[in-house]
């Protein structure tokens, strides 16, 4: 993405065509090998971002796919479009993964129709800044955990009798989660405890034969960035990265790829990958 991003605003959960300048977030430089060749994945957060990437990349692996998301039914449809234009099963769940019941119901609709489950992405987020840790309130702190890190164990444990040996889960972490962030603490302590999760299930889930990884990215352009920063901290947003730049959503889900194609990565287990734009990790 060579752009630079200017200052700009939407309303939360935010779309992806009202962005300036618009995500490349479909896939259409990207050729799949098979490497996913019938194989079922369930995404969560799966209109927009990366999670619409990873779900393109996927179908063009040629896997089917169902994806959940809240309320982004025109962002939503352009995914489901896309993944069929590849010639794979989509289907796609609107709702709240904060509710616990969602998250189960979700996943055995999603199993009912692509007939089973193979690959479990937890990709699903909110974040909101505060200027300080007072502003930060109970009713934002739960909420915050309620999706970034409740609806990940929640969806893995309704998961879990359908996957078997050779089966994959990878959650969505951020660079948050590795160092911190003075005004996204709810959200970079949600992360922290993604990579926890990820590292405690690779080890529990490794005598099953199930991998679970997790991509920890750096400043990506989605419609979470909009939707959820005030104008003047949505301008050049990314550019004090090495790169000078913020990531586009389709750099990032061949991470994904790599981490559910057991062709690749049969050996990955609790790694977490991060696409950091030339940071230095800090875990």
């Amino acid at each position: 993405m060579g752009k630079r991003i200017h200052a700009q605003q939407q309303d939360p959960p935010g779309q992806t065509g009202e962005m300036e300048p618009e995500p490349r977030d479909l896939m259409r430089n990207y050729s799949g090998a098979g490497l996913l060749s019938g194989r079922r994945a369930l995404i969560t957060g799966g209109d927009s971002g990366i999670g619409r990437s990873v779900a393109v990349a996927f179908a063009k692996e040629g896997a089917d796919v169902a994806f959940t998301y809240l309320v982004e039914h025109a962002d939503a449809e352009v995914t489901a479009a896309e993944v069929r234009d590849q010639g794979r099963a989509c289907v796609q769940f609107d709702g709240d993964m904060a509710e616990a019941a969602h998250c189960a119901r979700v996943v055995s609709r999603a199993a009912a129709e692509l007939g089973g489950i193979d690959v479990v992405v937890n990709n699903v987020a909110t974040q909101m800044p505060v200027e300080q840790p007072e502003e930060l309130d109970e009713r934002q702190w739960q909420r915050t955990f309620d999706i970034n890190i409740h609806s990940y164990f929640r969806t893995i444990r309704a998961a879990l009798p359908l996957l078997s040996s050779g089966c994959s889960i990878i959650n969505t972490a951020s660079v948050n989660g590795l160092r911190g962030n003075a005004t996204l603490i709810d959200y970079s302590a949600t992360k922290g405890a993604v990579i926890a999760l990820t590292y405690s299930l690779a080890q529990a889930l490794a005598p099953r034969g199930i991998r679970v990884n997790a991509v920890a990215p750096g400043p990506v352009w989605t419609p979470l960035i909009p939707s959820t920063f005030p104008k003047d901290k949505v301008e050049g947003f990314g550019e004090r990265v090495p790169l000078g730049r913020a990531a586009d959503p389709d750099e990032i889900a061949p991470s994904y790829v790599f981490l559910a194609a057991n062709k690749l990565s049969s050996y990955y287990t609790g790694e977490v990958l991060s696409a950091l734009g030339g940071e230095i990790a800090a875990g």
